[in-house]
C-alpha cells in the first residue's frame, strides 16, 4: 500500500503560487492565501480558507494557525518577513522568478513537489502554445516593430519585469529600457515610444493615462499622438503564472490594434477620452 507524502495543506503567500496549483489541479490542498491571491484567482474566496499576510509582511503566528505542510512565497520579500516564515518552523518553497523560463521552472516545481508533475508539464506546454500562436500572427511583421515602454510603476517610474518584454518581443514590439529598472520620464521621452503601456502593481486597470501622459510631458511623444496609450491590468503581466497569456493577448491588441481583438483587461486612452466627452454633452 502506497502512502501519499506529498503536502497536503498548503499556504500561499503571493498570487502567482496560487495561481499556479489552480492551473495543476490542487486548490483543494490551499489552507490559506493572501486577499491579492483572491483577486486573481476568484475561486479561493470560496471554502474555508483563510486569508493571511503576503510574503512582504508575513506573520509566523497565521501561518501556523493554518497548520499547514508547505508554505510557498515568491518575491518581493522583505526580510522581516523571511524571518517569519521561518519561525513558523514550516517547510518552506521560496520563488524568485525573473524570465519565462523561470517561470515554467516554477510551474514545474510546484507540480512536483505536489505529485502533479505531469499535469505541470502539461500547463507549461499549453503556455508556449499560446506564445507561439500569436508569434506566428505577426510573423510578417519582424521589421519596424513598434518601440513600448511598458511599466510596472510610476512613482518611482519602474520599467515592467524581464518576462513582460519577453512578451512583448513575442508580441511583436520591441521593448525599449531596462527590465525591472528604474527610469526617468525623461529617458523615456528621448526614446519616444510609439506604444505606452502601463501595467501598475495592486491598481488593476485604474492607471490615470491622461494625468501621467500630462504631468510627464509625453504628449509629443509617437504614443500620445496616436493614441497608442494603454492600461493592462496589474494581474495580467505582474503575476509570473499561467495566466501571463491573457496579458500577452492584451500586448497583441496593444501592439497591433486591427489584428488582434481587444480582450477584457486592456484599456485605451482613446476609449477614456470618449467616455469623458460623454459625461460632458
Amino acid at each position: 500500500m502506497s502512502l501519499d507524502n506529498t503536502p497536503q495543506r498548503v499556504v500561499s503567500l503571493q498570487p502567482s503560487a496560487t495561481v499556479i496549483l489552480s492551473a495543476i489541479g490542487k486548490l483543494d490542498r490551499l489552507v490559506a492565501c493572501t486577499k491579492y491571491c483572491v483577486d486573481v484567482c476568484p475561486e479561493v474566496a470560496t471554502g474555508d480558507r483563510s486569508i493571511i499576510a503576503d510574503s512582504w509582511t508575513a506573520k509566523a503566528d497565521e501561518i501556523l494557525a493554518a497548520a499547514p505542510d508547505l508554505v510557498i512565497a515568491a518575491v518581493p520579500y522583505q526580510e522581516k518577513a523571511v524571518i517569519e516564515i521561518l519561525k513558523s518552523g514550516t517547510r518552506f518553497l521560496g520563488l524568485a522568478p525573473k524570465a519565462l523560463a523561470d517561470i515554467y521552472t516554477d510551474v514545474a516545481t510546484i507540480a512536483g513537489v505536489l505529485g502533479a508533475a505531469e499535469r505541470g508539464e502539461k500547463v507549461i506546454a499549453e503556455m508556449q502554445r499560446e506564445i507561439e500562436v500569436i508569434c506566428a500572427q505577426i510573423k510578417d511583421q519582424t521589421v519596424n516593430k513598434p518601440r513600448v515602454f511598458c511599466e510596472e510603476w510610476g512613482k518611482p517610474l519602474i520599467s515592467s519585469q524581464k518576462w513582460v518584454a519577453e512578451l512583448v518581443e513575442a508580441a511583436g514590439g520591441e521593448f525599449i529600457g531596462e527590465p525591472g529598472k528604474q527610469c526617468s520620464p525623461q529617458a523615456v521621452l528621448s526614446q519616444n515610444p510609439d506604444v505606452f503601456i502601463a501595467a501598475w502593481c495592486g491598481a488593476g486597470d485604474r492607471v490615470p493615462l491622461e494625468k501621467i501622459i500630462h504631468d510627464r510631458g509625453w504628449t509629443d511623444t509617437s504614443a500620445a499622438r496616436h493614441d497608442r496609450v494603454y492600461c493592462i491590468r496589474d494581474e495580467l503581466l505582474n503575476t509570473p503564472a499561467p495566466t501571463l497569456v491573457h496579458g500577452l493577448r492584451a500586448l497583441a491588441a496593444a501592439i497591433h490594434p486591427g489584428r488582434f481583438p481587444q480582450p477584457a483587461g486592456l484599456r485605451c486612452i482613446a476609449d477614456v477620452r470618449a467616455r469623458a466627452r460623454e459625461q460632458h454633452q
